[in-house]
């Protein structure tokens, strides 16, 4: 019998190609401004044609703000913005009813701050009112002041409730927050640290000054808040770790066979003076002393 013949069969069809998806841009981070004069904070955004001052709306937890593109930003710098440990997020452009109504929302809250002030002159309340900020949506109305103690505000924020018809927040804050509220110049000519770039506000202690060998005058040490200079905590590590080697005031160092007693160091250039026993002053390069032999108290 004749062996039946193989039967041909179309080649495999190759498999489908996964369609090629394209690559996910990655978000661009602008500056934003929530309020005129108010700090500056990071925002990331899809949007990449942003331009400075622009409004754009942001997303909170309590529904889009409008804020203002200040320009662009390299990063996020790490520091929340509406939310803790993340940026702020753009969701669209503001459209031109959201625009005119932001660019009204400042004359808004200044006639609400002189309303508030009226009714706590009237209650004879001792307390300071710093900023009045009223949501986009007019879901609440927050009212930042100032007080040396506690203050019962309960008449005062049902007359506010009765006035706005909407959501009263009372919030006390310090002497440093209304400084970084109100804003303004510092003694080295710039604007205020904690208006321009600052966060959270870190403990600052006369030690720090004391570190850096500043004069302990309150009046050259301290800031617009009258409380120590934020700026104290710049350069306080640097001080620190550069005094750690250098042999500590009042101890005595063996120079070229005399015994001389440190007077002072200049850190930055990590020289110290030493009084000789004639009375002379000489200053030790960093070498010099490294060299030197320190004296003890048995010798």
């Amino acid at each position: 019998m004749n062996e039946p013949l193989d039967t041909l069969s179309d080649p495999p069809e190759p498999p489908e190609m996964a369609e090629e998806q394209p690559e996910a841009r990655p978000p661009a981070f602008f500056s934003i401004r929530f309020r005129p004069e108010a700090t500056v904070h990071t925002a990331m955004s899809r949007l990449d044609d942003l331009t400075p001052g622009e409004v754009v709306m942001v997303e909170s937890d309590h529904g889009p703000e409008p804020a203002r593109i200040v320009g662009r930003a390299a990063r996020w710098s790490g520091e929340g913005c509406m939310k803790r440990n993340a940026p702020c997020a753009i969701v669209r452009r503001a459209s031109r009813d959201e625009v005119a109504k932001y660019d009204k929302l400042a004359e808004m809250e200044g006639q609400t701050f002189e309303v508030c002030k009226r009714h706590i002159d009237k209650l004879g309340l001792s307390m300071h009112l710093v900023r009045v900020e009223r949501y986009f949506n007019g879901g609440k109305v927050i009212f930042y002041f100032t007080a040396e103690s506690r203050v019962d505000f309960r008449e005062l924020v049902k007359a506010l409730v009765q006035e706005f018809r909407t959501r009263v927040e009372m919030r006390q804050i310090g002497v440093r927050h209304e400084t970084k509220m109100i804003g303004g110049l510092g003694c080295c000519g710039r604007e205020l640290c904690c208006a321009s770039f600052i966060g959270n506000f870190e403990s600052v202690s006369i030690k720090m000054a004391k570190e850096q060998n500043l004069p302990l005058n309150p009046a050259k040490i301290s800031g617009a808040c009258n409380r120590l200079l934020c700026c104290l905590n710049y350069e306080f590590k640097t001080y620190k770790d550069l005094r750690k080697g250098m042999p500590k005031v009042g101890k005595r160092l063996t120079v070229k066979g005399q015994s001389c007693k440190v007077r002072r160091h200049n850190v930055l250039k990590e020289t110290i003076s030493v009084a000789t026993p004639a009375g002379e002053e000489i200053v030790l390069t960093k070498e010099e002393w490294q060299a030197a032999k320190l004296v003890t108290a048995k010798e």
